[in-house]
């Protein structure tokens, strides 16, 4: 029993280091006072810091990850939530393939569903770019956010949407009112996951993007001469955004709990 209780808590304490040593390395080489390469330690400056679009299109490659990942995250969570509620209330004809269908994406490999996507795309001679890359990011994005939904969606009891009907609501005043209440805890963890998934794209993207850039692409093109300190510092400022948003989140659910 004491193995045992030893055991667990060292696997997870390696674990947590393996995790978190990228991270802290990120973290620690934007604070590099890099000349030509940042693969070696040269000294700690706030240089990039202070200056963290000094290395050539890190910014514009931000700017240009942001808004794939807010347009494909607006439009995925949209039609993946409008998509989940009608699975799981809905009964049509051809529901099951739908379903099928949904998954597709999660379960087809990223090299895969690039190369289709980009063979579809100069089919139908689509110029390579923003509009191509958001089309892409919508599509694995949507099936994602579909999941999640319709997880919240089957844990809602329809007895409430019957109550509001007998109030006399229309379908549409029972959903706003009485069923997307409801939903929105769902539906911002799913936007949430869209956004993280189109950030972070690399594979679909480079298949996708033609002359556009990413910020992933950025890094990706940077690591043979070693990624500049600036995107370390975007890299890190990404990641405290996300921790806070998790605690903010963690503390308001808790709150509510005890409340």
């Amino acid at each position: 029993m004491r193995l045992g209780r030893a055991v667990v808590p060292t696997f997870a304490a390696l674990g947590f280091v393996f995790l978190l040593v990228p991270i802290a390395y990120t973290v620690l080489f934007s604070f590099n006072d890099a000349a030509k390469s940042n693969l070696a330690w040269r000294g700690f400056t706030l240089d990039a810091w202070r200056n963290p679009c000094g290395a050539p299109r890190v910014c514009s490659a931000l700017v240009g990850s942001l808004q794939v990942g807010l347009v494909s995250t607006l439009v995925a969570t949209v039609l993946g939530t409008l998509l989940a509620v009608a699975l799981v209330r809905g009964r049509f004809r051809g529901r099951g393939a739908v379903n099928l269908l949904v998954f597709l994406p999660m379960a087809t490999p990223e090299v895969v569903l690039g190369a289709a996507l980009v063979s579809q795309f100069l089919s139908l001679r689509l110029p390579l770019g923003f509009g191509t890359v958001v089309l892409a990011h919508v599509m694995f994005c949507l099936s994602f956010v579909v999941v999640a939904v319709k997880a919240r969606v089957a844990t809602l009891d329809p007895a409430l949407e019957h109550a509001a009907a007998d109030l006399y609501a229309s379908g549409w005043q029972a959903f706003w009112r009485v069923t997307f209440p409801l939903l929105l805890p769902g539906i911002g963890a799913a936007a949430l996951l869209a956004f993280s998934l189109s950030f972070d794209d690399f594979i679909v993207t480079s298949f996708t993007s033609g002359p556009f850039t990413t910020f992933p692409e950025f890094v990706y093109v940077s690591a043979t001469r070693g990624i500049p300190p600036q995107a370390n510092v975007i890299s890190s400022a990404m990641f405290a955004v996300a921790l806070l948003v998790v605690v903010v989140v963690q503390l308001v659910h808790r709150a509510r709990r005890r409340g």
